[in-house]
């Protein structure tokens, strides 16, 4: 069995969690590289809850994949530093990754139907790790199985352990990979979607399922979603991803109160508000993120960006700081500052459209439409 991540492992057993440095997955395809995620760099305490965000393809699961060491075995290249506990990870090879997965770092998938067995009874499913990574015989395994059930609100788990997954609802599937998940008392637990495929009212009890699991345990979590709603509340920090770059970084109540970012504030206006009339026009942020095998030149947003300038597509922002340590952000002319300001007004004065995918957008009509739903 490949050594598992002890105390005597770490460099600092009183610093981070997990530290991610200049994280860069590349994937090679006949177009040519694709930067899935370029340059990410992050730090999660103990016990706290990250919160990544951004559309579909902005590099956020990939980002999830790439520090648990989840990627295909070729055409494919990660460089950067991941340090778990202190300890250097990125070149574990993947016999040494096992004995991360489960005890160390878990993973909650987007769909349950494609990460459960659909031939494999739950109750194997489950026990399959505790047998593996805690040594524990059938009997302990077993009952540890059913205690898992009830614990994340299975109804009759002794009865639920011997069905398949094809037996049980949406809800309950992602219950009984949730118990996967927590099954070795993870210290890290990454949320890929973990209820995109859900009713409103179950996406409601899941997370808060988790959020009471992450109390009780002093688990830290990253909850990876597009949906800006979703770790309102929930994440004490929150990272903003667009074209495989963490584009605003805060804590939760710094990004709400004063957002740099024109992406996040787009997509914070693409949420549903409960004051508005039936039939309201819902928001949504012109054009699609850019070909990351061909990227455009500048900022990768200011072909979409209401607030862009001739600047914008010719220099890329770096990542600065902004009022506070814990705040940075990419942008040239960020929201609720005076530049920002003056780009927006100029741009409305002068009738400047966004050309996004070819489609005109007056910045006018942009600015002015009322928020709805996701993007």
């Amino acid at each position: 069995m490949a050594r598992r991540i002890t105390a005597t492992d770490s460099a600092d057993p009183g610093g981070p969690l997990l530290e991610v440095t200049d994280l860069k997955t590349h994937f090679l395809t006949p177009r040519g590289r694709v930067r899935a995620v370029d340059g990410v760099s992050l730090t999660l305490e103990r016990g706290r809850t990250l919160g990544i965000v951004g559309e579909s393809g902005s590099g956020k699961t990939v980002l999830s994949r790439s520090i648990m060491g989840l990627l295909p075995k070729s055409n494919v290249e990660r460089t950067g530093s991941i340090k778990y506990e202190g300890t250097e990870i990125s070149g574990y090879s993947q016999s040494e990754m096992q004995s991360v997965w489960g005890p160390e770092m878990a993973m909650i998938f987007q769909d349950p139907m494609t990460s459960l067995n659909p031939v494999m009874k739950i109750g194997r499913q489950i026990t399959e790790s505790l047998r593996y990574h805690l040594d524990m015989d059938k009997a302990e395994a077993h009952e540890l199985a059913v205690s898992l059930l009830k614990s994340v609100g299975i109804p009759e788990p002794a009865k639920r352990v011997k069905e398949y997954p094809h037996q049980l609802s949406g809800g309950m599937r992602q219950r009984v990979v949730i118990a996967i998940a927590l099954a070795c008392g993870p210290k890290l637990l990454f949320g890929d979607e973990p209820t995109t495929a859900l009713d409103v009212t179950v996406q409601a009890q899941i997370l808060n399922l988790l959020d009471a699991q992450q109390r009780e345990r002093f688990m830290a979590m990253i909850l990876v979603t597009h949906d800006l709603g979703v770790v309102a509340g929930r994440a004490h920090d929150i990272a903003v991803m667009y074209a495989g770059k963490i584009v605003e970084k805060a804590s939760a109540k710094t990004l709400f109160s004063s957002m740099r970012m024109p992406y996040t504030e787009a997509l914070l206006e693409s949420i549903p508000k409960l004051e508005h009339k039936s039939h309201t026009r819902l928001a949504s942020i012109p054009g699609r993120p850019p070909d990351l095998a061909n990227p455009p030149r500048g900022c990768l947003f200011a072909p979409r960006c209401r607030y862009a300038q001739p600047q914008c597509l010719e220099e890329e922002p770096p990542l600065v700081e902004g009022d506070t340590p814990d705040h940075q952000y990419r942008c040239h002319f960020p929201v609720g500052t005076p530049a920002g300001d003056e780009a927006l007004a100029r741009n409305k004065a002068e009738g400047r459209t966004i050309h996004a995918d070819d489609v005109e957008v007056d910045v006018s009509v942009a600015t002015s439409a009322p928020a709805g739903g996701a993007s």
